[in-house]
């Protein structure tokens, strides 16, 4: 088997498995507390937190300077402010085109940031359509832009997988595994937040399913692109890496904790987080 199709295999199965597998548990539970939800999205988020701040960027500043020297940490924090500038702009878009058709995020009070995690995968837009019965393609557009909101959060995560393959290090491959584990793991709660709300919307469980499992596909892109923009040189392995740890500190940051603590307003979420950092320590370096 060649490195990239074991590497595509990988990413599937921690993309479309993880996402699929929390689609599952969300059918089991269709009224999954937000409460747990929060909590497994913080503590995952943690763990990512931890993926990338001691992991991925360390590798990115290390492969540009070996090239750049010295300049080699402003070449991958120029990536990396690129990953989620990026990200920023086609999330704005997406909310941009969706937003004036739901009754709730339209109106005048809305916050301009997402109030809840409906919001967040835009499973609002779907089920509102669906309550309105609206036509099969519009339901089917609507499906499509749920997808697209989780692609946003794997394809970034899956160059992370593919360009850790790339490291030029006897441990590349550990690295990557452990990274795909991870990043599974951190799919069950955003696959379990997807398919419990286009359950309690009408959808069948099997179709609910099949487009939580089938929204982690992007991933499978992700690790291609990570894997042949790092395998360009140490300058596009930094690159690559730079602009993964970039576009996922968006996203943790700028969606997965903000609607995490909005879901269970308290501070647990934050010890959770936490504790997941200190996880991700403990897999890093020990």
């Amino acid at each position: 088997m060649s490195e990239l199709a074991y590497i595509v295999i990988v990413a599937l199965i921690s993309g479309v498995g993880g996402t699929g597998l929390g689609g599952v548990l969300g059918s089991l539970f269709r009224k999954s507390s937000d409460n747990v939800i929060s909590l497994l999205l913080s503590a995952t988020s943690g763990v990512m937190i931890a993926i990338v701040c001691l992991e991925l960027i360390p590798e990115a500043v290390h492969a540009g300077s070996t090239t750049m020297g010295d300049a080699g940490v402003l070449v991958a924090g120029g990536a990396l402010v690129i990953g989620v500038l990026v990200v920023m702009l086609l999330n704005w878009v997406i909310d941009r085109s969706t937003r004036n058709q739901v009754e709730h995020t339209a109106s005048v009070n809305h916050p301009s940031t997402h109030d809840n995690i409906d919001e967040l995968m835009h499973v609002d837009h779907y089920n509102e359509h669906a309550r309105q019965k609206s036509a099969r393609q519009e339901l089917w557009r609507a499906g499509v832009v749920i997808a697209c909101a989780i692609a946003l959060h794997n394809i970034p995560e899956g160059m992370s997988i593919g360009a850790s393959f790339a490291i030029d290090s006897v441990d590349s491959v550990a690295t990557g595994l452990m990274l795909a584990v991870l990043i599974g793991l951190h799919n069950i709660p955003e696959g379990m937040a997807v398919a419990v709300p286009l359950i309690a919307g009408g959808m069948s469980r099997l179709k609910a399913i099949l487009l939580t499992a089938c929204s982690g596909l992007p991933m499978a892109v992700g690790a291609v692109l990570g894997l042949l923009l790092g395998d360009m040189g140490t300058l596009g392995l930094c690159c690559s890496l730079g602009f993964a740890s970039g576009a996922m500190l968006y996203v943790v940051f700028g969606e997965i904790i903000p609607q995490a603590i909005l879901m269970y307003r308290s501070k647990v979420p934050a010890f959770f987080m936490i504790a997941g950092v200190l996880v991700g320590m403990c897999l890093i370096y020990l």
